[in-house]
């Protein structure tokens, strides 16, 4: 009997893992054209700005899609629906490595942003149902763990493959990631019938809650700052500070990993402090990309400001997360479907308006206008910080 429950408990651990992989190659899927701009750009002959939109539409449509899967899915067994979503993810990316048009390749991205607000709605709050309660807290951090690391390396990865192969490998070859993970949930999650389906006036509750409103308008502020200026950082790095092009997928790889110091970091420190911890984040970002604007015109100093960038970026995720947790204690699953709805709105929302400042001003006009995108974040954060 104990080597029956051992065995349980190891493949619900194994399922947690296999999660986890979805979120990662979702997200990375969202974000990967960021460092593939320009060879989709020349060879679907588009500009970077209109480039852009290959994060701006996935990035809308999830923003939709997080909270109206769940509502419109009601009592549908979770791995049926993580499966269908993985399954759409993998079609989407087939359909981009293959499209022979931009506008076939944006409604490629279409499909990609489905999948992506579904399941990471949906999956953040299956801890609860995969492990005993003690290990809650590890699984759904190794669930988010996901997230964070397409942030710091799904791109850099991406982007490194798309150099050495082209920009349709490295769709193709996310499609076929997508495919496996399909078969991994299928085979390990058990059944997941919703116990008590999410409701429309479960989230418009939590809009009321002032901690979860405080946390969503912070939310949005630094990931619109953030998207605006990085969508557009393979540019900024080839034409502002000089640095050759094969060097673009290596240096965000190192923005990768800076990005994962910087989250171990955040999630120790906002376990004690979290609206401390998010201030000293955003004040931290707000210097970065002004000091990146001023004097990120070699390449000595953009690639020291870019690794710095990417340690302060690095804690957002989980940095907010958390404050999403502390806000919403028992309305989480609600809480968190908001804030993945603003999320992805924000990454959408920062690579259209940085498009439209690349087309009609300058570069450096994305690193500005994030620093005060971060300052605004701030001055929310230091009001959110007084009324808790």
């Amino acid at each position: 009997m104990a080597q029956t429950v051992e065995r349980v408990g190891v493949r619900r651990w194994v399922a947690v893992a296999a999660v986890a992989v979805g979120t990662f190659l979702l997200v990375t899927a969202e974000q990967l054209p960021v460092g593939l701009l320009t060879p989709v750009g020349a060879d679907l002959r588009v500009s970077d700005g209109v480039a852009g939109l290959m994060v701006t539409i996935p990035g809308i449509v999830a923003a939709v899609a997080a909270p109206l899967v769940p509502v419109l899915v009601g009592r549908l067994d979770r791995r049926v629906l993580l499966g269908a979503l993985m399954a759409l993810m993998t079609l989407a990316n087939a359909l981009s490595a293959l499209a022979p048009t931009y506008p076939v390749l944006l409604g490629s991205r279409v499909l990609v942003g489905v999948a992506i607000g579904g399941f990471w709605a949906v999956a953040g709050g299956l801890a609860t149902r995969l492990v005993p309660e003690p290990h809650v807290p590890r699984a759904t951090a190794l669930i988010f763990g996901g997230v964070a690391a397409a942030n710091v390396l799904g791109v850099p990865i991406g982007t490194l493959l798309g150099d050495f192969a082209g920009w349709r490998v490295a769709f193709g070859a996310l499609g076929a990631l997508a495919a496996v993970v399909l078969v991994a949930l299928f085979a390990l999650l058990p059944p997941l019938v919703a116990d008590r389906p999410l409701r429309p006036r479960m989230l418009l509750a939590q809009l009321r809650n002032r901690g979860v409103a405080t946390g969503i308008l912070v939310t949005l502020l630094v990931v619109t700052g953030h998207f605006a200026a990085y969508t557009f950082v393979s540019p900024v790095l080839q034409e502002r500070a000089g640095v050759p092009a094969a060097l673009v997928g290596p240096l965000l790889l190192g923005f990768g990993a800076a990005g994962i110091v910087g989250n171990f970091v955040a999630g120790f420190a906002v376990a004690r402090r979290p609206h401390r911890t998010v201030l000293g984040i955003v004040v931290a970002l707000a210097l970065v990309l002004a000091l990146h604007a001023l004097l990120g015109t070699g390449a000595v100093g953009g690639i020291a400001l870019l690794l710095l960038w990417g340690l302060a970026y690095g804690g957002v995720s989980v940095s907010l997360q958390s404050w999403m947790i502390v806000a919403a204690p028992r309305a989480v699953e609600a809480a968190t479907a908001l804030w993945v709805s603003v999320f992805n709105l924000a990454i959408g929302l920062g690579a259209l308006v940085g498009g439209l400042v690349v087309d009609r001003a300058a570069l450096v006009g994305v690193l500005w206008l994030a620093a005060a995108l971060f300052l605004l974040a701030a001055v929310a954060v230091r009001a959110g910080a007084r009324a808790a």
